[in-house]
C-alpha cells in the first residue's frame, strides 16, 4: 500500500511540474481522484483527463482519436467515450464501444441505458438491462433509479414488476432514491394503487416521494386526493419544492378552483419561491386557465425573472380570452427579447389567425416560422395546416400536410374539420378513409367532425361504420362522442337508433340530453321534445340555452304557441338565462307560423335589438303560407334593404308569393332586382343513398343512367295516385305556362325522382330516406303522403327545415310545416 501511494505522489508531482501554480493546484485535485479510479496508472490518468477535457469542449472526433491512441485504456476511459457518444446522440457508436469492453461495470451499462431513455427508446433500455443481468453484471442503485425514470406509460408495467423484484433481491428496497423512482414508475404505468401502497410501506420519505404520488393522482384526474396528500405533506413537516407547487396548481386547475390557486400563490410567496421562474410560469398558467388573464398579466409584470415560456403562457391566455390585440401586443414585446425565436408561441398565434379566418395574419406568422426554422416543429406544422384549412386555402394546407415529417391524428383532423365546416362533406369523408388507410387512429375530435359530415349527408351507412369505430376505440363511454352519435342518427332520420344510443350511455350530462331533445325537435315530435326536456330537469341537471333553443324550435314546428311562450318566459325568470338572438328568432317563428302576425310584430318591437335576416325570413315564409301579401311585402323590403344576405331565399320567396297570386309583372321585377344584386338562386336537388352510393337528382333530371326506368316508375305511380284521389296543386308550379306543362313539371321534382329511384332499387317494404337542400313544396308533400300509402313503405324526407316521416298516407308533421 505504501508503494502504491508513493507511485501516485510521484505521478502527481510529474504532472504538476508541467503546469503553472494555479493549474497545478486544479490538476492535483483532478489527478488524485482520477489516479485512484484508474488503478494508479499515471499515463492512463493523464490520457483520461485529456479525453475528458476534449469531450467537454464538444470535440468528439478528436477525443475518439486520442482514445484510440491510448496504449492502456481502462473502464473509466471507455465509459467516458460511451458518455460522449450518448451526449452526442450517437447511440450506435456508444453500443459498439460497450460491446467491445472486456470489463463492463454497472456504470458502463447505466450510461447507455440513460442514452436510450433520453432518446425515448424505453424498450431498448429495458432490453439492455436484461442483457446486463444475463452477463452477470450486478446493478447498483443508480442503475435502478435511471432505468425506472424512463417509464412513460402502461406498456412497461411488466418490466417494472420484474425490476422491483430484483431491487428487493439485491437489498436496494431500503434506498430512498430507488423507492422514489419505483413509486413514480408505478404511477406512470397506470398502477396508481401499487404506487400508493408502496408509498405507505417505504421506510423513508422525502419531498420527491410525495411529488411522485401527487403527480400520479394528478394524471389520473384525482385532484382532491392530490391536494389531500399535499396537506398531509405539510403537516408532516416536509418542505415542498417547485415541482410540488407546480403539480398542486395543476390540481387546482382540474377542480376549476381559483380560490385554491390563490392560496397556493400566497404560500409560494411565504416560502420565498416566487423567484423561481418555473413556478412563476405555473402560477401564470393557473390564472390564465381560470380565465383571470388580467391577474396573470399583473403577475407577469411583477415576476423578477421571465423566460420565453412566461411570454407563451400570457400570450396563450389572451388568445383563449379572445383579446387578440393584447395577445399581439405581448408577442411584439417578445420579439424584442433575446429568447430563442424557435420557442415563440407560433402555434398559438396561428390558431388565433385560424379562428379569425385571417389569412394575411396567418401568412405573416408562417413567414416568421420559416425564418426561425420553427416550421419544422410538429406543433407549428399542425397549426399551419389548421390555419390554411380554416382560411379555406386547401391547396396550401394540403402541401404543408404532405411535407409534415410526422402526421398524427391532429393534422388529419384539422383538414377533415375544415372541409366539413365549409360544407365539403364528401371531401372530408374521403380524407377520413385515407386516414384509416394510413393506420392513423382517429381521436374524439376526428369523430366529432366526420359524424357531422355523415349527419349532413344523411349517410346512415357511414354513420354506422363510424359507430363501430367509436366502440372499437373505446370512445363510446365518452358522453360527447355518444352525444354526437345520437345527433348523427337523428339527422339521418333513424330515431330508433338515436334513442337506443342515448339509453345505452353509461353517463349523461346536459350535452347528452340536449342531443336527444334536439333529435325529437328535428323530427317534429313536439310532445316528446317537451317530455325529454322535463325528464332532464327531473334528473337534477340544469338546462342551458341550447336546450331551450331546441324546445322553442320544436314548439315552432308543431304549433305549440302557449308552450313556446311559457318556456321562453321560464328561461329568463326561472333559470336566469339571457335569451340570445336565436331564441328571439324562434319565438318570432312560433307566432308567425300560427298566423299571429300582430303578436309577432309586437314581440319584435320589444326586442333589445333590431330584427335580423333570419327573423324577417320567418315572417316572409309565414306570410307565404297564410297568404298575407301586405306584410310579406314589408318583410321583403326589410330584407332587400340589408347590405348582405346569406342567399337568394328572400327574393325567391317573394317571387313565389307574387307567382302564386298570378302577379307575373311583380315576379319579373323581383327577379330583375335579384340579378342586379348578383344573387343567384340555389338549384333544388335531392339525394338518396343506395348500397353505399349517393345518387343526386335535380328537377326534371335526365342525367341519371337509369332515368328511363325512373320516369316509367313515376308514370305508373301517377296513375295509381289519380285513382287514390290525388290532384296536382299547380299553384306550386311557379311558372307562367299552361296547366298541362305545370302538372308535368310537378311530376319530376327532385324528391319524386329520388323516391322513384329508391323504389326500384331497394327491397319491397324497406324504409326510404330522401334528403333535399330546400323546402319541399306543398304538392310534393301531398303526393308523397299518397305514395307512402300505395307502396306501403315508410318514406322519410329531410328538407332544409325539418324531417317529414310519411307512413300510410299520413305525415308526422300533421301538415303543419
Amino acid at each position: 500500500m505504501t508503494l502504491r501511494r508513493t507511485t501516485t505522489l510521484k505521478a502527481s508531482a510529474l504532472l504538476c511540474d508541467l503546469r503553472t501554480a494555479p493549474q497545478r493546484r486544479h490538476l492535483r485535485t483532478c489527478t488524485d481522484a482520477r489516479t485512484v479510479k484508474t488503478g494508479f496508472d499515471p499515463a492512463t490518468c493523464r490520457s483520461n483527463f485529456r479525453v475528458k477535457d476534449i469531450l467537454e469542449r464538444g470535440d468528439l472526433s478528436r477525443a475518439r482519436r486520442l482514445f484510440d491512441q491510448m496504449p492502456d485504456r481502462n473502464t473509466v476511459s471507455t465509459n467516458m467515450m460511451i458518455s460522449g457518444y450518448v451526449n452526442a446522440g450517437d447511440l450506435v457508436s456508444a453500443r459498439k464501444l460497450l460491446d467491445a469492453m472486456t470489463e463492463r461495470t454497472a456504470v458502463s451499462w447505466t450510461i447507455l441505458m440513460g442514452g436510450y431513455l433520453r432518446a425515448d427508446k424505453v424498450s431498448e433500455a429495458f432490453e439492455l438491462f436484461g442483457e446486463m443481468h444475463r452477463c452477470g453484471t450486478e446493478a447498483d442503485y443508480v442503475t435502478f433509479a435511471t432505468l425506472l425514470s424512463g417509464v412513460r406509460d402502461s406498456d412497461t408495467y411488466n418490466e417494472v414488476i420484474q425490476v422491483h423484484a430484483q431491487i428487493i433481491q439485491l437489498g436496494f428496497d431500503l434506498v430512498l432514491i430507488v423507492n422514489n423512482a419505483l413509486v413514480d414508475a408505478y404511477c406512470k404505468s397506470c398502477r396508481l394503487g401499487l404506487g400508493s401502497q408502496l408509498f405507505k410501506e417505504v421506510p423513508e420519505k422525502d419531498c420527491v416521494t410525495f411529488n411522485a404520488l401527487i403527480t400520479g393522482y394528478l394524471n389520473e384526474g384525482l385532484f382532491e386526493e392530490a391536494i389531500n396528500l399535499f396537506v398531509e405533506m405539510q403537516k408532516l413537516g416536509f418542505r415542498p419544492s417547485e415541482f410540488t407547487f407546480t403539480a398542486i396548481l395543476a390540481a387546482g386547475i382540474g377542480l376549476a378552483d381559483l380560490g385554491f390557486g390563490k392560496q397556493i400563490h400566497s404560500l409560494v410567496c411565504k416560502t420565498n419561491f416566487l423567484w423561481n421562474v418555473f413556478l412563476g410560469n405555473a402560477l401564470l398558467d393557473s390564472y390564465s386557465k381560470h380565465d383571470h388573464v388580467e391577474e396573470a398579466r399583473k403577475l407577469f409584470e411583477e415576476m423578477p425573472e421571465v423566460d420565453c415560456v412566461s411570454y407563451n403562457v400570457i400570450i396563450t391566455g389572451y388568445a383563449w380570452d379572445g383579446q387578440v390585440e393584447a395577445c399581439l401586443g405581448i408577442f411584439r414585446r417578445l420579439q424584442s427579447t433575446r429568447f430563442d425565436r424557435r420557442q415563440f408561441p407560433f402555434s398559438t398565434l396561428l390558431s388565433v389567425a385560424a379562428n379569425m379566418a385571417d389569412f394575411e395574419m396567418g401568412r405573416q406568422i408562417h413567414c416568421q416560422t420559416i425564418v426561425t426554422k420553427a416550421d419544422s416543429e410538429i406543433l407549428v406544422g399542425n397549426a399551419l395546416v389548421d390555419m390554411y384549412a380554416k382560411c379555406a386555402r386547401y391547396k396550401e394546407a394540403e402541401i404543408i400536410f404532405a411535407d409534415l415529417a410526422y402526421r398524427s391524428s391532429v393534422p388529419w383532423t384539422a383538414l377533415i374539420s375544415a372541409y366539413v365546416q365549409n360544407g365539403l362533406h364528401e371531401e372530408g369523408s374521403k380524407l377520413f378513409v385515407e386516414m384509416q388507410r394510413a393506420n392513423v387512429s382517429a381521436d374524439q375530435a376526428t369523430f366529432a367532425s366526420i359524424l357531422k359530415a355523415s349527419a349532413v349527408m344523411a349517410s346512415l351507412s357511414l354513420g354506422k361504420q363510424l359507430h363501430s369505430f367509436v366502440i372499437r376505440l373505446g370512445y363510446i363511454s365518452n358522453v360527447f362522442a355518444a352525444s354526437a352519435l345520437v345527433d348523427m342518427y337523428a339527422k339521418c332520420g333513424s330515431m330508433k337508433d338515436a334513442i337506443q344510443t342515448f339509453e345505452e350511455m353509461p353517463e349523461r350530462n346536459v350535452v347528452s340530453w340536449n342531443s336527444l331533445i334536439s333529435a325529437y325537435a328535428q323530427n317534429g315530435d313536439g310532445l316528446a321534445t317537451l317530455h325529454t326536456f322535463e325528464s332532464m330537469v327531473k334528473s337534477g341537471l340544469r338546462p342551458d340555452s341550447v336546450g331551450f333553443l331546441n324546445v322553442l324550435s320544436a314548439c315552432s314546428h308543431c304549433g305549440l304557441v302557449e308552450e313556446g311562450l311559457r318556456y321562453f318566459d321560464l328561461m329568463s325568470n326561472t333559470y336566469a338565462l339571457i335569451p340570445k338572438r336565436e331564441h328571439f328568432a324562434c319565438m318570432v317563428d312560433v307566432l308567425c307560423r300560427s298566423g299571429q302576425f300582430g303578436e309577432a310584430e309586437k314581440f319584435m318591437s320589444q326586442m333589445p335589438f333590431e330584427a335580423d335576416e333570419i327573423m324577417w325570413m320567418s315572417v316572409l315564409n309565414s306570410c307565404r303560407i297564410h297568404k298575407n301579401q301586405e306584410l310579406a311585402k314589408e318583410a321583403a323590403d326589410k330584407l332587400f334593404a340589408m347590405e348582405e344576405l346569406r342567399d337568394a331565399a328572400s327574393y325567391v320567396n317573394m317571387s313565389n308569393i307574387y307567382a302564386a297570386a298570378g302577379q307575373w309583372d311583380c315576379v319579373i321585377q323581383v327577379k330583375k332586382a335579384m340579378r342586379e344584386r348578383g344573387i343567384k338562386k340555389v338549384p333544388a336537388c335531392s339525394w338518396v343513398e343506395i348500397k353505399h352510393r349517393t345518387h343526386v337528382f335535380m328537377a326534371s333530371d335526365n342525367l341519371h343512367p337509369q332515368i328511363e326506368e325512373i320516369r316509367r316508375k313515376i308514370d305508373t305511380l301517377a296513375e295509381e295516385m289519380e285513382k287514390e284521389g290525388y290532384k296536382p296543386d299547380t299553384s306550386c308550379a311557379l311558372h307562367n305556362v299552361d296547366e298541362e306543362v305545370k302538372i308535368e313539371s310537378l311530376k319530376y321534382h327532385s324528391e319524386r325522382l329520388a323516391i322513384a329511384f329508391a323504389l326500384i332499387s331497394t327491397p319491397e317494404g324497406s324504409p326510404i330516406l330522401i334528403m333535399k337542400n330546400l323546402r319541399a313544396c306543398t304538392d310534393c308533400h301531398a303526393a308523397i303522403k299518397v305514395i307512402s300509402r300505395i307502396v306501403q313503405r315508410e318514406i322519410t324526407v329531410r328538407d332544409s327545415n325539418r324531417f317529414h316521416h310519411f307512413r300510410d298516407g299520413i305525415c308526422s308533421c300533421g301538415d303543419y310545416w
